[in-house]
Formats: structure tokens, C-alpha cells, sequence
């Protein structure tokens, strides 16, 4: 799939989020990358047979306090991988659309505070 396919379906998975949660979205750059960075695997823990399909960096909305803006303050980041979505996608019989879309929830809950363990809770709940 081409990058400008992809950022499309990545577009309209954004647009799948609830509309109140896009309203509380607040200084967050979506990206594409093509895999995860040896560094950002590290970091995360991921052994070589695991991968990662999107990560979050930054302050999460919970723990911003008043004076979070003051100044200039660098966006958080949300990476969605590109290979690694592609081939989850083909390892599951699903459509790309919804592993981005999954992804971009699953990476939205870590901005608005939830830990891998409360964001995982709810995923098991929402299917």
C-alpha cells in the first residue's frame, strides 16, 4: 500500500473516534513511520519477535497542570507503523482500515491517561 493510501485510511480512522473525544484531543501530531525505531523498541520492551503498531509520546491530558502550555510546549506524538499495521492486518484477516483505526484508539486512551493495563481492560470491553 502507498504512504498516501495509508495516511487516507489514517485520516478517516482519526475521524472514527467519537466526536467528543476529538473535541478533548488537544496539541497531539498523528505521524507515520515505516517501522519502530530500535530505540523506541527498546524503550517499550519489545523483543525482537514482538512489534509495535503505533506508540504515544508525551503528557497525557490527566497529568497536564495549569501552567502545562505556558511557554512553548512541543506537541505529544502519536507514530502509527506502517509495516508492522500492514502486516498485523494480513496475520488477522482484517481490513488495514481497522487495524489503523484500533491502533488510533488504543493510542488516544494513553493520551487521555490510561496505562497499557487500563487501555488493554477496555479494548477486552469494547469487543
Amino acid at each position: 500500500m502507498s504512504r498516501e493510501e495509508f495516511e487516507k485510511l489514517v485520516e478517516e480512522g482519526f475521524e472514527r473516534l467519537p466526536d467528543w473525544v476529538r473535541q478533548k484531543i488537544s496539541n497531539v501530531a498523528l505521524l507515520i513511520e515505516d517501522e519502530p525505531s530500535a530505540e523506541d523498541r527498546k524503550m517499550q520492551g519489545v523483543s525482537d519477535e514482538e512489534t509495535l503498531l503505533g506508540l504515544y509520546k508525551g503528557i497525557p491530558l490527566s497529568e497536564r497542570g495549569e501552567h502545562y502550555g505556558v511557554g512553548m510546549t512541543m506537541p505529544d506524538t502519536i507514530t502509527l507503523y506502517q509495516i508492522p499495521i500492514e502486516e498485523a492486518a494480513r496475520e488477522d484477516g482484517l481490513p488495514v482500515a481497522e487495524v489503523i483505526a484500533e491502533t488510533i484508539w488504543h493510542e488516544f486512551a494513553h493520551h487521555f491517561g490510561m496505562d497499557e493495563g487500563e487501555v488493554r481492560e477496555r479494548e477486552q470491553r469494547r469487543f
